[in-house]
């Protein structure tokens, strides 16, 4: 991608706000948020995220400013979120580096579940107004009608390829967490292997700071310890990986959950998975956790008292 194909508004807003135009680009990423690499003329490199503009952004950029001032690994917001037309842009420090830790296995659950604790523990005295809507994929004590969150671009597909088993999971799993009355905090809502860069057995980064959420901790916890491994497609860890990550976290946060969080807990994994599974199944994708799905549901939902 060069100079020339980024956004119209995008060099006259660095100027702007970081006081030097984009001389290259380093990368472009497209998902939930446009992001951009680039290296302004002076020569420091920076990353300018632009997302569709719900209300989250400031909070979340809030959040990942206090945790960087108080040396969490991630990247260090340059400005604070801006409005441009329907979006909602900021700058951060550009912090490459590190490489993915791949793989399920229990020991890895450990290693990612101490760097959740450490995340959950640096945001809990964070004032911030709650990041709502939360992300779909936790979007589980949504007020829309029916099961899922609506979501106009997937409610208007024909819902027919989603297995049964996924939607009776999701909704075992929703009535549980429903049932549950705990506490709301901020957390991370999409801790999976691709969002993280690690140096030898250290965390280096994390990133996508615009996935905070407002849920109980159980429930953030149990959404992580699902999708920890996750690359790309949906993905489904062992049960024995779960348990591992869970106990971890309680290990490094220095509590124990109660019966009902841990039940929560093992819930909030299953509707993500399910979420997931949803997702792809609409859009045509071979579901790669599904299989799992189909072996560790009744197991997962037992211990969620689903």
């Amino acid at each position: 991608m060069s100079i020339d194909d980024l956004p119209d508004w995008l060099p006259a807003w660095c100027l702007e706000h970081l006081g030097d135009r984009p001389a290259d680009v380093l990368f472009r990423q497209q998902s939930m948020s446009a992001v951009f690499g680039l290296r302004l003329a002076g020569g420091t490199d920076v990353v300018v995220k632009a997302r569709d503009d719900d209300g989250r952004a400031g909070s979340c950029v809030t959040a990942q400013a206090r945790l960087a001032d108080d040396g969490f690994p991630c990247a260090r917001p340059l400005t604070p979120v801006v409005g441009v037309g329907a979006l909602a842009v900021h700058a951060e420090e550009f912090r490459p580096g590190g490489e993915v830790l791949h793989g399920d296995a229990p020991d890895n659950a450990v290693r990612y579940a101490e760097v959740f604790a450490r995340l959950m523990t640096a945001l809990a005295d964070l004032a911030v107004t709650p990041p709502l809507p939360n992300p779909r994929w936790v979007r589980w004590d949504h007020p829309d009608p029916g099961l899922w969150p609506s979501i106009e671009s997937l409610d208007e597909m024909d819902q027919s390829p989603v297995p049964a088993y996924v939607t009776d999971t999701a909704a075992r799993a929703r009535r549980r967490m429903l049932a549950a009355d705990l506490p709301r905090v901020l957390g991370h809502a999409d801790f999976e292997a691709h969002n993280l860069r690690w140096h030898d057995r250290q965390v280096w980064t994390v990133h996508d700071w615009d996935s905070l959420a407002w849920q109980p901790e159980a429930a953030l916890v149990g959404a992580a310890s699902a999708v920890f491994p996750k690359m790309g497609p949906a993905t489904m860890p062992p049960i024995e990986s779960t348990e591992a990550f869970l106990a971890a976290y309680q290990d490094a946060r220095g509590r124990w959950f109660t019966a009902e969080e841990r039940q929560v807990a093992w819930a909030a994994g299953l509707w993500t998975a399910a979420h997931d599974l949803r997702w792809e199944a609409l859009h045509g994708y071979t579901a790669v956790s599904g299989r799992a799905l189909w072996a560790q549901a009744a197991e997962r939902l037992r211990r969620a008292n689903a």
